[in-house]
């Protein structure tokens, strides 16, 4: 039995030292875009949750795994007809097995679910503008100014609000960069999406639903820029129609 301890020691600090790793490694291969929205920070949060269950899953598999072929393997002179010790179960490992996947599932859905709240939430002060989505293009208007453009264009920290609509066939509103997205559903109530730029730059909007033949070629720019230089861009564009 001590023997056996000794093994789940040696394995449990191996997990340990794999999963660091497998995180480390995860981290630097799947390098996420800027966060150029507020909503992207807490939405990154969730992501670096997962990647830490996903490399303490692969690490608590593979390590047990290769210990056992390594440290329980035939060795040159062993009896070849020698059969390993068994036993019938195990109640502590069959409870931490049921309770560790329920916690982790409870975790996740109450943290989603408090995200998703928060990134959704209304807020008083936000800009409208209004995105309709067709094969293969994109429009934008801005409704307090009767401008319409396909280009997007935003004021950095100020929270907006895009009404989406399709006018043929589903398309999905998405920058990556914002890390939000939403679908665009033909014949029913626009669709809200809510996010607050706060990062000036230019960046793109993709369909991420595949809607036809140039179904990657549906993309058009967005810049999000200062205050007052929105309120100039607007101005000029009104005043050049």
């Amino acid at each position: 039995m001590q023997n056996n301890q000794r093994h789940f020691v040696i394995a449990g600090v191996l997990v340990v030292i794999s999963t660091f790793l497998v995180y480390w490694l995860l981290d630097t291969v799947l390098k996420m875009p800027v966060q150029a929205s507020m909503q992207a920070f807490a939405i990154d949060r969730l992501f670096d949750y997962h990647i830490w269950l996903i490399a303490f899953l692969f690490s608590l598999v593979v390590v047990f795994m290769l210990y056992a072929l390594v440290v329980f393997r035939h060795r040159a002179g062993e009896d070849e007809d020698k059969e390993g010790e068994y036993f019938h179960g195990n109640v502590r490992l069959e409870i931490a097995w049921t309770l560790l996947p329920l916690i982790f599932v409870v975790f996740f859905a109450f943290e989603s679910t408090r995200v998703l709240i928060n990134i959704t939430r209304e807020d008083p002060d936000e800009y409208v503008v209004i995105v309709t989505g067709q094969q293969f293009a994109w429009s934008f208007e801005y409704p307090d100014t009767g401008l319409k453009t396909g280009e997007l264009v935003l004021p950095v920290d100020q929270p907006i609000r895009l009404e989406m609509t399709s006018a043929d066939v589903l398309h999905n509103f998405w920058v990556p960069e914002f890390r939000v997205k939403q679908d665009l559903l033909p014949g029913f109530e626009p669709r809200i999406l809510r996010f607050t730029p706060v990062e000036e730059g230019e960046y793109q909007v993709r369909c991420a639903e595949l809607c036809g033949l140039n179904h990657s070629g549906m993309r058009a720019p967005v810049r999000v820029v200062p205050q007052d230089e929105f309120a100039a861009w607007i101005n000029q564009q009104v005043a050049s129609k």
